[in-house]
């Protein structure tokens, strides 16, 4: 099912067709790189399981990225909840096929997750966990307005925090995402 549009993109609800592309994504270094690794694909199984129950529940969740000119599948992005320091948060997070690298698809793909959050979710905070060394990653998360908000240790992994609130993100500028 078809969540979101954007000038390059569709951000759609994933299927139990989707397991192959994504083992294959899964299993590419680049893409799972600052992860725990690649997975196997009855790990991306288990993945995509987790995921489509929650957007089955009518949760906030992630969306398969299918890039609109060949129609491939080439990674996700959405919402992972998190605890983060003991505090439940909501992360927009995001994986892109290395081959779409450079050509601000995570962002696109991002800025449309953060908008969706906040008007149709109602949501009043979101973050992004981000490593240190990931530069693209927070370049994405500045773009689309979060500022680092404090560093901790995430999984075993020094992270950085980014955040935006409902009211930061009513003040920003609202840009024309017309095709």
């Amino acid at each position: 099912m078809l969540i979101l549009q954007t000038p390059r993109l569709r951000l759609r609800s994933f299927t139990e067709h989707d397991v192959d592309e994504m083992a294959t994504l899964m299993a590419n270094k680049g893409f799972m790189r600052f992860s725990l690794g690649v997975f196997s694909r009855e790990q991306t199984g288990a993945f995509l399981e987790k995921v489509r129950t929650r957007d089955r529940h009518g949760l906030p969740s992630q969306f398969g990225v299918v890039f609109r000119a060949n129609e491939r599948l080439i990674g996700y992005c959405g919402f992972f909840a998190q605890i983060v320091d003991e505090v439940e948060e909501l992360e927009i997070a995001y994986r892109i096929d290395p081959e779409y690298w450079g050509q601000g698809i995570a962002t696109e793909a991002a800025r449309a997750v953060r908008d969706y959050g906040f008007d149709e979710f109602k949501l009043t905070r979101l973050i992004s966990l981000i490593h240190p060394e990931n530069a693209p990653s927070k370049r994405v998360a500045e773009k689309n307005g979060l500022k680092p908000e404090k560093g901790t240790v995430f999984r075993g992994f020094p992270t950085i925090v980014y955040s935006i609130s409902q009211g930061e993100y009513q003040a920003m500028p609202k840009l024309d995402d017309a095709e």
